[in-house]
């Protein structure tokens, strides 16, 4: 990380960070109609489903090369994440003792915790091993290099991946160790990120929550009853396989914490555009007041400053360019070279072009100032296709059956 005025400030290393996965979610036989998303529909539910607090997501690698197992392992995770999603356990208990039980029973007796799964493929998927390269969309292209990212591949990539998001960790992370279990022998995980509290609100009534570095993240996000905005920016409406599908971008970015923590209140304000406390945007009282990028102060500079995030982000500064957000917060222990936190934003936005990211990402990463304190270290780009549309169907089906 490069120095300047503000890393100079100094920084002491946290002593370490735990998060704990544990659930203290009460037990009950069933299901209550408000803890409980519907499975089945046009779209996958975890797009714009009003966000949950928790995340457990995975990549994974398709090692078999026959079809016929990607459609039946694709069958097999569908009607386990429905059955997961009412709370139900994994389909296919046996009575005998001499064989594993279908499910691996932590999440037993709890709520479903508004539990959804949404499945998204990779472009690997379509590289000519299951006969899908005809059928890949122009749009599905691995993702170009971008400004400040220096990525892993041990976070980034991927044939499939699944994203569980709950009200509750344990519930989070049952799907997808499950799904992982079932899919043992047709795939291999290739890595995965736990959240621990998300960083948008996708729903109308859903207060602002705010990152690790204390600010209010996502107040211009599209809600899930802005209708119009997900017509227009978030679903697929080709009339292709992916009509009503979306694109994920997931990305890892590291956030320095220390640094930024030493940074002065009224720098902090001018890296984002807002308050820190109100949420408001410079120019305004309120959180959802709308931001005023003509403003100028009385020494002619701009009130929002040019390289703030909030101005960069903007749809007004961007053509109109709009994206879904479902980030979460993440730690992962501290980073042995440096003895800091290694913590951050885990970055999920859908679109319904994977090119409305990259081109906010690339004025972001060249011109923000909060480059400063960030890093993309992790990527991912998959296709969500449409949703289940009940008992029978699968995901993916109208790419595999075509």
């Amino acid at each position: 990380m490069p120095f300047s005025r503000r890393t100079l400030l100094g920084g002491v290393g946290l002593a370490g960070a735990g998060l704990a996965v544990a659930s203290c979610a009460p037990s009950q036989a069933g299901a209550a109609a408000s803890d409980t998303v519907p499975f089945y529909g046009a779209n996958q539910a975890g797009i714009s489903t009003d966000a949950q607090d928790r995340l457990a997501f995975a990549a994974f690698d398709v090692t078999s090369t026959q079809r016929a197992d990607l459609v039946a392992l694709l069958q097999t995770w569908t009607a386990a994440a429905e059955a997961m999603t009412r709370g139900a356990a994994v389909p296919g208990d046996s009575p005998s003792l001499e064989v594993p039980p279908a499910d691996t029973g932590e999440a037993a007796g709890l709520s479903p915790s508004n539990l959804t799964v949404t499945i998204g493929f990779g472009p690997g998927l379509f590289d000519g091993r299951f006969g899908l390269a005809s059928r890949r969309p122009a749009a599905l292209q691995p993702l170009p290099a971008l400004p400040q990212e220096i990525l892993d591949d041990a976070s980034s990539g991927g044939d499939i991946a699944i994203q569980a998001c709950a009200d509750d960790p344990l519930v989070a992370f049952h799907a997808i160790r499950n799904l992982a279990r079932l899919g043992r022998g047709t795939v291999v995980t290739r890595w995965t990120q736990l959240g621990f509290g998300r960083t948008s609100s996708t729903g109308s009534a859903q207060a602002t929550p705010r990152n690790l570095m204390g600010f209010k993240d996502g107040t211009r996000n599209i809600k899930s009853d802005d209708v119009t905005s997900l017509d227009q920016h978030v679903w697929v409406s080709d009339g292709s396989w992916m009509h009503g599908g979306s694109y994920l971008v997931a990305r890892r970015i590291r956030m320095f914490i220390e640094p930024w923590d030493r940074d002065t209140l009224g720098d902090q304000h001018n890296v984002f555009g807002r308050d820190k406390a109100t949420g408001a945007p410079l120019t305004g009282t309120a959180e959802f007041d709308t931001p005023d990028f003509t403003a100028v102060g009385a020494d002619g500079s701009p009130v929002i400053p040019a390289d703030a995030h909030i101005r960069l982000a903007a749809p007004e500064n961007n053509n109109g360019l709009r994206l879904l957000r479902r980030g979460y917060s993440f730690t992962d222990g501290i980073d042995v070279a440096t003895g800091t936190l290694d913590a951050g934003l885990f970055f999920i936005s859908y679109q319904n072009d994977p090119a409305t990211f990259v081109t906010l990402q690339r004025s972001l990463g060249t011109h923000d100032a909060l480059n400063e304190y960030i890093r993309h270290v992790g990527s991912g780009l998959f296709a969500c296709p449409p949703g289940a549309n009940g008992a029978g169907d699968y995901w993916g089906r109208a790419l595999l059956e075509a």
